[in-house]
């Protein structure tokens, strides 16, 4: 689902942000890694592997945990298993963490007018402060399956990212 029509032109990386889903599947590992790196299921490692010579923009992609919130791609993170199952524990993750990082995101980012979310439906209702936001954004596109890279990359390819 589009908001608005995609544009074609070159995005600067402040412009974008790529959200995507965790995933069950994760590297195992006593020591912390960075959450790129511990996701290895969904579109993490095809986004890992997409910007793997852009840090400006591998920079701007944020990884939407069950337990941790938004996480940063350089987070440093142990393998865990928690999944989001209800309507419920979405709305507390929103409301425990994702809204204070996403409005973090939002003061830190003045720019950003693009979001490319790629997570399954129920993990959307973790996401409601980018929907309060709407107005300020030229695009919000969601693809509802964390499998979907393949689906995002048109619209990475209109950012000029792809």
């Amino acid at each position: 689902m589009t908001l608005r029509p995609p544009t074609t032109r070159v995005l600067a990386p402040d412009q974008g942000l790529i959200i995507l889903n965790c995933s069950r599947r994760k590297l195992v590992t006593a020591a912390p890694v960075e959450a790129l790196d511990l996701y290895q299921g969904g579109c993490v490692p095809s986004a890992r592997e997409h910007f793997a010579a852009d840090p400006a923009r591998r920079a701007r992609i944020r990884i939407l945990s069950g337990a941790h919130g938004l996480l940063r791609p350089e987070t440093l993170i142990s393998t865990y298993d928690h999944r989001l199952t209800t309507r419920a524990a979405a709305a507390r993750l929103h409301e425990r963490t994702v809204a204070a990082q996403l409005d973090t995101e939002l003061a830190d980012a003045p720019s950003l007018r693009h979001v490319l979310i790629l997570v399954e439906p129920l993990y959307l209702h973790a996401l409601q402060r980018v929907f309060d936001h709407s107005a300020r954004f030229g695009q919000i596109t969601i693809i509802p399956d964390p499998r979907a890279w393949c689906d995002g990359v048109p619209y990475l390819r209109d950012w000029g990212w792809a």
